[in-house]
């Protein structure tokens, strides 16, 4: 059993930055992949960033959404079992609850990461709006 809880969340202008953080409790020994996830409200539900963990083969790998390459960054802090997201120059559509999510079941044949929505956990979300 793993529980994730993010944090950080809240109002920013079109611009701003903000940070959102994801702590683990539970078994984070068995860490592979972190990453978040967002969903706006009448959309689907959408990959953002992922990161391999620093325990899995190619840690520190990092993975985004193109909407997002370029102003989110993502990073994994091994001893506080906790992964960040650092978002700049935040857009009105960067409006969405963004949600944590820890190791995926879904990988490619060659058993790389591949962002399907098929995560073993989820946060329970945490909401980020943007102003214009």
């Amino acid at each position: 059993q793993v529980q994730l809880e993010e944090s950080g969340g809240g109002l920013a202008q079109a611009g701003g930055s903000l940070r959102l953080s994801c702590t683990t409790s539970g078994r984070p020994s068995d860490c592979r992949i972190m990453g978040w996830f967002r969903q706006a409200p009448g959309k689907e539900r959408e990959f953002v960033s992922a990161i391999k963990c620093d325990t899995w083969i190619g840690g520190g790998s990092s993975y985004y959404d193109d909407s997002v390459k370029g102003r989110f960054t993502i990073s994994r802090d091994g001893a506080q079992n906790s992964v960040s997201l650092r978002m700049d120059r935040l857009k009105v559509d960067d409006t969405a609850v963004y949600f944590c999510v820890f190791n995926p079941l879904t990988y490619s044949s060659s058993g790389g990461f591949i962002p399907t929505d098929n995560w073993q956990w989820w946060g329970q979300g945490i909401q980020v709006t943007v102003s214009s």
